[in-house]
């Protein structure tokens, strides 16, 4: 059974929903990284860059166990290794795939991230960084949308693409974006989200998720943004 190192984060969806819609079983160990639980020895022996989400397999290529960071690589994995699902065998279907995963990746993660913290998070108001970054988030959204009056999925079908993508969309109000200014997107946004299996993949540690509202302070401020984030200590 493939072990999922896990906290509710877009990037910890994503393949928490890639696992439900592959009909695999998992075993979900929470990574609280507001405690700092992604610094310790036993973690980083797995993810190396001290991030969610990681997995690892018992049963990997060959036979032999791998363990794996990067959500982008994992969820290349895993679509490999249980039948090419979401992923299409064909070279060109699954570099249409590819690309919009890496559009996600380089682009929609970094950039809404960033939206959320300057709007958010930000220990004090930064009008540059939050204009710069409200606007790129509107980019993207357009890029997105665009892209969806073309297609019913970005990559043609359903893929690990949309599954990637949908989790850093449902904090559109974060990045200072109205949905519904986007029409090819929202009916898109609806139709993931009303999958089953997204609905689970969602629901993991849900338990967990704080929904106060309020900006992390003291320890849990050091773990995520402060110095700890890029000291390990």
């Amino acid at each position: 059974m493939i072990d999922l190192y896990f906290w509710s984060t877009p990037n910890g969806y994503k393949v928490s929903i890639l696992l439900e819609e592959l009909g695999t079983a998992y075993n979900v160990i929470p990574i609280h990284i507001g405690k700092g639980d992604q610094f310790k020895p036993d973690f980083l022996k797995i993810s190396p860059n001290n991030k969610i989400p990681a997995i690892f397999d018992p049963d990997g290529p060959n036979g032999e166990p791998i363990a794996m960071f990067e959500s982008g690589a994992i969820m290349l994995y895993l679509a490999e290794k249980f039948g090419w699902k979401f992923l299409p065998q064909s070279m060109r279907q699954r570099y249409e795939v590819v690309q919009w995963l890496m559009f996600q990746m380089g682009g929609v993660g970094p950039m809404l991230g960033q939206a959320h913290h300057f709007r958010k998070y930000a220990p004090e108001t930064i009008e540059y960084a939050i204009d710069r970054y409200t606007k790129e988030a509107r980019r993207l959204y357009t890029v997105i949308d665009r892209r969806l009056s073309e297609s019913e999925y970005l990559a043609g079908e359903y893929s690990i693409a949309d599954i990637a993508t949908y989790p850093w969309l449902r904090a559109h109000k974060w990045q200072g974006q109205d949905i519904a200014e986007f029409p090819n997107l929202q009916r898109w946004y609806s139709a993931v989200r009303e999958r089953p299996a997204v609905q689970r993949g969602i629901a993991v540690l849900e338990e967990k998720v704080d929904k106060s509202g309020a900006k992390p302070a003291g320890e849990r401020w050091n773990n995520l943004f402060g110095s700890k984030q890029f000291t390990g200590r």
